[in-house]
């Protein structure tokens, strides 16, 4: 009687924790996109204004929108076009002292993407959302000669994708803190759900890569515990073409960015050398 009795509180517990384990998955299936984007918004006033304090103009489409911001170059010789795809987190506006290191490298037209539900631009972030606006602002950067790409975090699956949907126009690649697939990265933190099954948004970063041939440059942090190195270590291993690895053994995913100006003199070194 004792042992039977027993075997009801297991078979009761069981069954509460089974309901409490599916619970809990439908509420992450259902707001998995809260938990993959945590933008920044501003009023399109302030986000001029923002711009404008580092040396940013809007970045229009032909219909006048504001798809993101852009620092061109004083010069009248041809240089180079830079497309950033920043994270998931803040906006555009954030990744501006990017311009700092780069032009400090050499002559560009720098280029920022806002995603669209991020900073002052409409719209919802999904994947398939971030590469339609990545595919419009390819479009209006291509007319102009080549391209090369920086893409930061969740960016990197969206820098992954154009490279591989536009390989012809797509110069040279840098990939920091990135990972071989969203699905891999969304696993990780979840260990205990079947993520494969349930996330909406994967960006198959190794996958889009695979039709593209032009330089890779990746930068990895060795105390990264939101995109760990592993990932993005498996997408430049699979990579075949012309590739360069950085290591900063002691970084975390949100201290990449803060790079040194040799660093980034190393970064257009490698980009711009011949095959």
């Amino acid at each position: 009687m004792l042992k039977s009795k027993w075997g009801w509180r297991v078979i009761r517990w069981i069954k509460i924790l089974v309901g409490l384990y599916l619970a809990l998955l439908i509420v992450i299936f259902l707001v998995q996109r809260r938990l993959l984007y945590h933008p920044d918004k501003f009023s399109q006033d302030e986000s001029v204004k923002i711009a404008e304090n580092h040396g940013f103009l809007p970045w229009q489409n032909p219909s006048g929108q504001i798809i993101g911001w852009k620092q061109l170059s004083s010069t009248n010789h041809p240089h180079e076009q830079i497309l950033i795809v920043h994270g998931n987190a803040g906006c555009a506006l954030h990744r501006m002292d990017y311009a700092d290191g780069l032009q400090a490298a050499g002559t560009f037209d720098i280029y920022i993407l806002e995603f669209p539900g991020y900073g002052a631009r409409p719209g919802a972030p999904t994947e398939e959302s971030l590469y339609q606006s990545a595919d419009e602002a390819i479009g209006l950067l291509n007319k102009q000669g080549p391209i090369s790409l920086i893409g930061e975090s969740l960016g990197t699956g969206i820098a992954a994708y154009l490279a591989g949907a536009f390989p012809h126009d797509i110069r040279s690649l840098l990939l920091i803190a990135p990972y071989n697939n969203m699905t891999d990265v969304a696993q990780y933190h979840m260990p205990i759900f079947p993520v494969k099954w349930m996330l909406w948004d994967k960006f198959p970063s190794a996958t889009h890569l695979q039709n593209y041939h032009g330089r890779l440059g990746v930068l990895l942090g060795g105390r990264d515990d939101v995109v760990p190195s592993r990932f993005g270590r498996k997408l430049y291993e699979d990579y075949n073409g012309p590739k360069k690895l950085w290591e900063a053994p002691r970084a975390g995913h949100n201290e990449l960015q803060a790079q040194s100006p040799d660093w980034w003199k190393e970064v257009v070194t490698f980009w711009m050398a011949k095959p």
